[in-house]
């Protein structure tokens, strides 16, 4: 059993596929810097300097006791969901172009051509004139 198991995770797939989750992951890291710190503060001030996740539908208000909370604030967080959709959006488009990119590459290498060397048959003249040599030498 130990070998058996041994065979399958040393296999290229599995191992292909740790290092695709691997980077994968360390990608997302990229991506979710570059949305959280360059994208969504320029959308930010674009709009009017609207920060989506404190937009919110407020249900019952919270219960204060001096300054203490005696019943926290029951809200509808609308603007954390506006934020996180737009976050995906723009992770997939980044994967999406990412992939096309990759994609672009791989035809690029496929079809570049393959130069072989054309095969040379010999024309007609050629053929009788070898068969009357060899009708010659019999």
């Amino acid at each position: 059993m130990l070998k058996e198991f041994k065979e399958f995770a040393l296999k290229g797939n599995v191992m292909d596929l740790a290092v695709g989750i691997i980077i994968g992951a360390a990608f997302g890291k990229i991506v979710s810097s570059i949305v959280n710190d360059l994208i969504t503060p320029v959308l930010g001030m674009i709009m009017g300097g609207v920060d989506f996740t404190g937009l919110k539908i407020v249900l019952s208000k919270a219960v204060m006791a001096g300054t203490e909370i005696v019943e926290p604030e029951v809200a509808i967080m609308y603007g954390n969901f506006i934020q996180t959709t737009i976050d995906f959006v723009i992770i997939a488009f980044s994967i999406f172009i990412l992939i096309r990119m990759l994609n672009k590459f791989r035809r690029k290498e496929e079809a570049a051509p393959v130069v072989e060397e054309p095969v040379l048959t010999p024309t007609e003249t050629e053929l009788l004139t070898e068969i009357r040599d060899l009708l010659k030498e019999k």
